[in-house]
């Protein structure tokens, strides 16, 4: 059974930075595209990042271009997400899910976990 657990999220002022892991539970992330997505109160859920399983690509949401990188550890079986330059509109709750392929679409990824609480305030 796919499972991710995410963590690491928290409150930070804007301009800080945070490290999200996603660690996968049951199965090997090898050969697996990971990808982060979040979703804000009121909103619909949203791709943030994506690594691929096959080359390691990654690819981001304009709005977090060059200040969020994705990173995969297959040793430890985990992804990275490391956000820096917080903005007050990053505040939402993150989600780790796996995939075949980097795709933006929610429904080809399975194995979401909980989420973890990002809060970007002053």
């Amino acid at each position: 059974q796919v499972q991710l657990v995410e963590s690491g999220g928290g409150l930070v002022q804007p301009g800080g930075s945070l490290r999200l892991s996603c660690v996968a539970s049951g199965f090997t992330l090898d050969g697996y595209a990971i990808g982060w997505f979040r979703q804000a109160p009121g909103k619909e859920r949203e791709g943030v990042s994506c690594i691929s399983g096959v080359d390691g690509s990654t690819y981001y949401v304009d709005s977090v271009k060059g200040r969020f990188t994705i990173s995969r550890d297959n040793a430890k079986n985990t992804v990275y997400l490391q956000m820096n330059s917080l903005k007050p509109e990053d505040t939402a709750v993150y989600y780790c899910a796996a995939s075949g392929l980097c795709k933006w679409n929610t429904h080809v990824y399975d194995g979401w976990g909980q989420g973890t609480q990002v809060t970007v305030s002053s």
